[in-house]
């Protein structure tokens, strides 16, 4: 196992917002040593850091990994225009060799940005896997089952993710899975109620879109008397805990039910905006006391998978909500962009710097203009900082990223995958 020293840094921890000088070891995929420099050990490797900030890694809380074929394809649409006539149609054309290969793309610019886990939401979680493993990203894999009123679906949802629960979890030290459902709309109440009835049994949380649009809940309260959130709750789906993706109309009901069965509402405020999807009430539900953790949803509605530009509109834009520029503070959109989206995925080993803890870790830049001067580094990251501050990324203890290159992996060769993949289904 590799032993890597990382001295000479500024170090948050993430246990608290206090900055503190020191290094870090990593010893395999574990941090084995957090604290002030100390003598007497031996190294694979000893990275001087020179004042640059190491911290703990974002994690992505929600995605969609392999969309990076549509970046760009189709903007500028209504959500419904945008998911139906595009979207939908282009996916039915994938093939598995395609999803392994989006999503390796899609791990370079995670990597490349300071991330180094995704909730990832999408078809055939094998090439997912495959993909993550391949790259060296952490991967938590959230159930996407869908369906209508006939038996087919029904027999074909449940199987999966049933069998998805033993085959992604506890194989591999970078892959999990959580059970998870695509949304109200597209999910037939009887499997929904199998659903609820399953992560019973399994004792699981539930993971879905929810609320994500206006008309999403209005159509659920046509269709159910009530809201989505609401209805699962009716369903008995959030026994064992869960949460929604989006979260952006939420009732006064709906943040009771999140507060009180301690579910996440994990918020993608870039693609919100695109879509015209509206603000998720942050400010409120932090307020409330609700879990929050933060996502990118897919490149197809975002369309960049950069934890940076939704740190920044998720304070923001909190400010012109609520009408307060003291609403949702730096700091607190830090921690939910780290703490929050590990935990939210059941990542409890990748929250903090600590011995004992994941070795993923971001090291940030500060001799950039954009960090200059440090009056209050966490304040910068947030409100001042950029994909330009990451200087290296460390997953599970191996260095996937550092100075503009990617030192495992072969990035012109899945560029080239990439492109080739995207020419042959637009010709499909």
């Amino acid at each position: 196992m590799q032993k890597l020293r990382f001295y000479n840094a500024s170090v948050l921890t993430m246990e608290d917002m206090t900055i503190r000088s020191g290094e870090v070891w990593t010893e395999g995929d574990t941090i084995i040593y957090v604290g002030e420099s100390k003598p007497g050990e031996k190294f694979d490797r000893e990275i001087n850091l020179c004042g640059n900030l190491i911290m703990p890694s974002f994690k992505n809380a929600h995605t969609h990994s392999a969309m990076t074929f549509l970046r760009s394809y189709a903007d500028d649409m209504p959500l419904n225009d945008w998911l139906f006539k595009q979207v939908f149609p282009m996916e039915d054309k994938l093939t598995t060799e395609d999803i392994y290969i989006f999503t390796k793309l899609a791990a370079l610019e995670y990597f490349s940005s300071g991330t180094t886990a995704c909730f990832d939401m999408y078809f055939h979680p094998d090439y997912i896997e495959k993909a993550a493993i391949d790259t060296g990203m952490r991967l938590v894999l959230c159930g996407a089952v869908s369906g209508g009123d006939n038996k087919a679906d029904f027999d074909s949802a449940l199987t999966r993710l049933e069998d998805y629960l033993t085959r992604f979890n506890g194989k591999h030290p970078l892959v999990s899975f959580k059970m998870g459902f695509h949304a109200e709309y597209t999910t037939h109440i009887s499997i929904m109620k199998a659903i609820a009835e399953l992560a019973r049994k399994h004792k699981q949380p539930v993971y879905t879109h929810n609320s994500e649009t206006a008309s999403e809940v209005a159509g659920c309260i046509e269709r159910h008397g009530k809201t989505p959130t609401a209805l699962m709750e009716e369903l008995g789906m959030f026994e064992y805990g869960g949460g929604g993706f989006h979260c952006v109309h939420m009732t006064d009901e709906d943040m009771e039910i999140f507060k009180s069965r301690g579910l996440w509402a994990i918020t993608n405020p870039c693609s919100n905006c695109k879509l015209a999807s509206g603000i998720a009430p942050l400010a409120e539900m932090r307020q409330r006391g609700i879990n929050l953790a933060i996502g990118t949803d897919g490149p197809a509605s975002n369309n960049a998978l950069d934890m940076f530009r939704e740190m920044y509109l998720a304070t923001v834009l909190q400010k012109i909500r609520e009408n307060d520029a003291a609403a949702m503070p730096a700091d607190a959109v830090l921690e939910m962009a780290v703490k929050g989206s590990a935990l939210s995925m059941g990542l409890n080993d990748c929250d903090t710097l600590a011995a004992g803890k994941k070795a993923d870790m971001l090291v940030i830049d500060l001799n950039r203009p954009n960090m200059q001067p440090m009056h209050n580094v966490v304040k910068n990251i947030v409100f001042a900082g950029s994909k330009e501050n990451v200087k290296m990324t460390v997953s599970g203890g191996v260095i996937v990223y550092e100075d503009g290159s990617f030192p495992t992996l072969d990035t012109e060769k899945i560029y080239s995958e990439a492109n080739a993949a995207v020419k042959a289904l637009i010709e499909r």
